[in-house]
């Protein structure tokens, strides 16, 4: 059976996207048993797990029958919507006149300090000028001069403390100001340890609970996911752990570009049913684009 390996390259020594290696197996078979058999092998190398796969597989090959679809388009149309069916997006919007706080969380080196301030120049460039951000991630060194330094590149106000400083007290104190100066979004970052998931979840859930008390009835309050869109599987790991301590609400996809296996979004979506949010394709703070379904299945099927 025609197989793809993960490290399999083209001729110019970059990763095969999804959309290309469709087409080379649709190439290599009619359509019969096997090529279900190896699309399941494809999909799973694109990261949208055992079970999901086998899901969407059998769903496609009951279309395929019942519609009689004989083409490659076809086919590949077809897989698109069915795709299409379990993907989730959302549009966060902050409410005017509320005090809204968007909980940024997400293990280390996923680019969470960074979506922070590209999420703030995306609502600042939208109008909304009273933002302010929180240095919640007082674990790690580098967070909070990080953040010092987003803040500095986009405008807005930084609230920080010391670096082991109580996140919790960080995050309560960027709530009070900001209701005290009418500043209408909180943006605040956490910590994003993995190595102890028992008091990762409880430290979030004492965040979480501060949160809880500090805002108002009717005030906005989210919390917001980010994931490496090359980490795969593992992704859908994390978001299981952090949905556990804070029941998730939204989620960002970073790093990604049309290369990326990004069927972890497929297997997110309909194990766990978060919306995607934004997706961030580059290091620049304007590399932050509304997550939109349609576009994200274009990227991964091009070939």
């Amino acid at each position: 059976m025609f197989k793809f390996g993960k490290k399999e390259k083209t001729d110019k020594g970059v990763r095969k996207n999804l959309g290309r290696r469709l087409l080379e197996l649709l190439n290599n078979h009619t359509i019969d048993e096997s090529l279900f058999e190896d699309l399941e092998d494809l999909l799973i190398e694109s990261d949208m797990g055992g079970t999901v796969t086998m899901e969407i597989v059998d769903q496609l090959r009951n279309h395929v029958k019942a519609k009689k679809i004989s083409t490659q388009n076809e086919i590949i149309e077809e897989l698109k919507s069915i795709l299409a069916e379990q993907i989730k997006s959302i549009e966060l919007i902050p409410e005017k006149d509320k005090l809204n706080v968007y909980l940024i969380l997400g293990v280390n080196g996923v680019g969470k300090t960074t979506s922070i301030a590209k999420m703030a120049r995306y609502y600042g460039e939208k109008g909304n000028r009273d933002i302010v951000l929180s240095a919640g991630d007082t674990f790690r060194a580098a967070a909070v001069e990080q953040l010092k330094i987003h803040g500095e590149r986009t405008g807005f106000r930084v609230v920080h403390q010391g670096q082991g400083a109580d996140p919790s007290a960080v995050i309560f104190d960027t709530i009070a100001s900001a209701k005290a100066r009418k500043e209408t979004l909180v943006l605040a970052d956490t910590a994003g340890r993995m190595h102890n998931r028992t008091n990762l979840v409880k430290e979030l859930q004492k965040i979480d609970s501060v949160i809880r008390k500090k805002i108002e009835p009717g005030d906005n309050y989210r919390k917001i996911l980010v994931i490496d869109s090359t980490t795969g599987q593992n992704g859908l790991q994390q978001a299981e752990v952090f949905n556990e301590a804070v029941e998730l609400d939204a989620i960002i996809l970073t790093k990604y570009d049309s290369t990326a296996r990004g069927g972890n979004i497929i297997s997110i979506s309909r194990k766990l049913g978060i919306p995607f949010a934004f997706i961030g394709k580059g290091e620049k703070l304007t590399d932050l684009e509304l997550f939109q379904p349609e576009s994200y299945l274009e990227d991964l099927f091009s070939y």
